[in-house]
C-alpha cells in the first residue's frame, strides 16, 4: 500500500539507527544527565544563535505542548490560539485536562494575524469584567500550521512584539519545524524564531527521529523546576540518552536540514505531478503537507491503493485531502502515485 498518510509513518533516518546500535550498551546517567544529551543542547543552541537557551528533551509533541503550556500557565489562565490549531482541534483535549482553557481566535490559511490578536487582548483588559474571566496567559502558534502554511519574518515579529507589549509568553510548535525552515521562500529562520519567541520546540518525530522533541526556552525563562513538571505530567524518559542521541545525529553535519529540504523536493514534485494532470489545491502550501480537492469518486478508488490524510468536505461532490511527503519518502514513490492517477 502506497502511503502519504503523513511524515511520522517510517520509522527513523538509518544514521540514527547506527548511532542506536553502536551506543547500546554504553551507560550514562538517566533523565538527560547524559554525555549526548548535553551535546545535542549546545549544538542546538548554537544552530539557534542563542547560547542561553535551555534545552529539554521530551518524548512526543503532544506531551511538549501540554508541559509547556501548563508550566507557563497560571491556574486561573489559557493558551490563545488559532480555531485550527493543533492545541485546538487535534490534541484530544490534552491541554483542558491539565485546567487551562483554549481560548480560540479566527484564522486564516492556519495562521493568526497581528491585528487580530490585539484586538482580542485589548479587548480583554478593556473588559470591566475580565476578572471573572480566563485570562490570556500566553499564544500558541505553530510553524508549519495545521495547513502547512508558514508564518513570514513580519508575521512573527509582530507577534512577538503584541506579546512583550501584554507581558505574556510566544510559544511556536515545532513539530514540523525543519520542514518549515526547508519551505520554499520562507524568511524565517532558527535564529529569528529563537529570539521572536520565548520558547519553541524542535521536532523529530515527524523529521527523521524514532521519536522526540527538543523544548527550547530562549530568554533565560524555563520555569522553576521544569523537569519536576516534566516527570509529573509523564513525559520524562528514563533512558533520556536515547532523545539526546538522536537530536545529536540530526544536528550533526546539517542532517536535519537536508532531510527536511528532501521532503520539500518530494513535496514540490508531488505538487508539479497533480497541477499538471488538472488538479486543484485548497490552499498553496510551501511545505511537506499538499492538500489537494479530489472528487468523491476518485478518492473512494485512490483510497484502495494509496493512503492519505481526510482534511474536510469542500462539497457534497469534494473532499479535501492530505498527501504528506516526509524524509524518507523516494521519487518513486511520488512517480507510482502519478500513474495510479493517469490509470
Amino acid at each position: 500500500m502506497l502511503s502519504f498518510e503523513s511524515d511520522y509513518t517510517e520509522g527513523a533516518h538509518e544514521a540514527i539507527l547506527r548511532r542506536l546500535a553502536e551506543t547500546n550498551l554504553e551507560q550514562w546517567p538517566g533523565y538527560g544527565g547524559d554525555f549526548y544529551s548535553e551535546r545535542a543542547a549546545e549544538k542546538i543552541r548554537q544552530a539557534c544563535g542563542c547560547p542561553q537557551a535551555q534545552v529539554f528533551f521530551l518524548v512526543g509533541g503532544t506531551q511538549a505542548n501540554l508541559v509547556v503550556i501548563d508550566a507557563l500557565l497560571q491556574s486561573y489562565e489559557g493558551v490563545v490560539a488559532a480555531k485550527t490549531g493543533h492545541v485546538s482541534v487535534h490534541e484530544a483535549g490534552a491541554i483542558e485536562y491539565t485546567g487551562h482553557k483554549v481560548l480560540e481566535l479566527a484564522q486564516k490559511e492556519g495562521k493568526i494575524c497581528g491585528e487580530d490578536l490585539q484586538k482580542f487582548l485589548e479587548s480583554f483588559w478593556q473588559d470591566e469584567s475580565h476578572e471573572h474571566m480566563v485570562f490570556p496567559g500566553m499564544v500558541y502558534i505553530s510553524h508549519p500550521t495545521e495547513y502547512g502554511t508558514l508564518y513570514t519574518k513580519e508575521e512573527l515579529v509582530r507577534l512577538s512584539e503584541i506579546c512583550r507589549r501584554f507581558h505574556i509568553p510566544l510559544y511556536l510548535d515545532g513539530a514540523r519545524l525543519g520542514y518549515g525552515l526547508a519551505g520554499q521562500g520562507t524568511d524565517v529562520t532558527l535564529p529569528l524564531i529563537a529570539q521572536a519567541c520565548d520558547v519553541f520546540y524542535i521536532g523529530g518525530t515527524k523529521v527523521g527521529a524514532l521519536c522526540g522533541e527538543a523544548v527550547v526556552f530562549t530568554k533565560n525563562n524555563k520555569p522553576r523546576h521544569f523537569l519536576t513538571t516534566v516527570k509529573q505530567h509523564g513525559a520524562l524518559l528514563a533512558k533520556g540518552r536515547l532523545l539526546g542521541l538522536q537530536f545529536d545525529t540530526l544536528f550533526t553535519g546539517g542532517l536535519y536540514f537536508e532531510v527536511s529540504r528532501h521532503a520539500i523536493a518530494m513535496a514540490q514534485r508531488l505538487k508539479e505531478g497533480f497541477r499538471k494532470r488538472g488538479y486543484t489545491f485548497y490552499l498553496e502550501s510551501p511545505t511537506n503537507q499538499q492538500f489537494v480537492v479530489l472528487e468523491n469518486q476518485e478518492m473512494e478508488r485512490l483510497k484502495k491503493k494509496v493512503r492519505f490524510g481526510f482534511w474536510e468536505k469542500l462539497d457534497e461532490s469534494h473532499t479535501v485531502v492530505r498527501f504528506a511527503t516526509s524524509w524518507a519518502t523516494k521519487p518513486e514513490d511520488v512517480d507510482t502515485l502519478m500513474g495510479l492517477l493517469d490509470s
